[in-house]
C-alpha cells in the first residue's frame, strides 16, 4: 500500500474517532484492511505531526497538528493565553508552566513555528523548557509569553486544588 493512501486513512480515522494509543490505531487500520508494522506507524505519526492532546472532554487523544501560516502564530497566542500559568527565565533558558496535559502540544507548536528566539524545547506533562542562543533572545521569548499569558489561570488551579 502506498504511503499517501495509508496516511490519508490514518488522518481519517484520527479525525473520526478518539484514538489514544498506537495499538488502538493499528487495530483500526487492520479493521480497514491495512496491516502496518509498529515502526512504520511510528514514522507516519512523526511525519504527519500527530500529537496527543486533550479533547473537549479532557481525555487525551491523537490529533493532527496542522501547520503553515500566520494562523499558527495566532494559534500560539491563543494557546499561551488559555494554557500558560507561569514563565520563568533563567539566563538563556525559559521554564514555561502550563495547565496539565498541554505542555507537549504547546512545545510542538513552538517547534513547528521555528521561532528565532528558540533553539530547542523539552516538554513534559505541564512544563516546557526552552533554550535560546542568548539571554537576550530568552528575554524576548519571555516577554512574548508574558504578553499573552493569563496569570489568572495559576490562581484558578490553586483555588480548585484546595
Amino acid at each position: 500500500m502506498k504511503k499517501e493512501t495509508r496516511q490519508a486513512r490514518i488522518e481519517q480515522i484520527i479525525n473520526q474517532e478518539a484514538i489514544t494509543t498506537q495499538e488502538e490505531l493499528m487495530e483500526k487500520l487492520k479493521q480497514n484492511g491495512i496491516d502496518v508494522a509498529q515502526a512504520t506507524l511510528s514514522r507516519d505519526i512523526r511525519e504527519m505531526k500527530i500529537v496527543k492532546q486533550p479533547d473537549s472532554f479532557g481525555n487525551s487523544r491523537y490529533m493532527i497538528f496542522k501547520t503553515g501560516n500566520k494562523n499558527e502564530v495566532e494559534r500560539l497566542e491563543r494557546m499561551i493565553n488559555s494554557t500558560v500559568t507561569d514563565v520563568t527565565q533563567v539566563q538563556f533558558v525559559n521554564v514555561i508552566h502550563t495547565l496539565p496535559s498541554y505542555a507537549n502540544v504547546l512545545a510542538a507548536i513552538i517547534d513547528d513555528l521555528k521561532l528565532e528566539m528558540v533553539t530547542g524545547t523539552i516538554a513534559g506533562h505541564d512544563t516546557i523548557v526552552t533554550f535560546s542562543a542568548s539571554e537576550a533572545l530568552a528575554q524576548e521569548l519571555k516577554e512574548f509569553f508574558d504578553k499573552f499569558a493569563n496569570p489568572e489561570l495559576a490562581s484558578q488551579i490553586h483555588d480548585t486544588s484546595e
